[in-house]
């Protein structure tokens, strides 16, 4: 068995999310040479507030651009 573990920021669709986890699935499993059903794959999604660059939460760094991108 294969586990794949992907952390992302909230705000993807749903669809989006499925086609990720269906092209990682197969290349995780052409990669390794193993069958697709032995492929699992977890995806956590983190809300801005709680991931931070530099200190720094996304959702104040998407804050900051629109409002430079407002001003202009």
């Amino acid at each position: 068995m294969l586990l794949l573990r992907i952390t992302m920021l909230e705000g993807r669709s749903t669809e989006q999310k499925a086609e990720l986890a269906r092209a990682l699935s197969a290349a995780a499993a052409a990669a390794f040479d193993v069958p697709l059903a032995e492929v699992r794959l977890i995806i956590q999604e983190v809300p801005p507030t709680h991931w931070t660059v530099g200190g720094i939460s996304m959702a104040e760094l998407r804050q900051q651009a629109s409002t430079s991108t407002q001003g202009q």
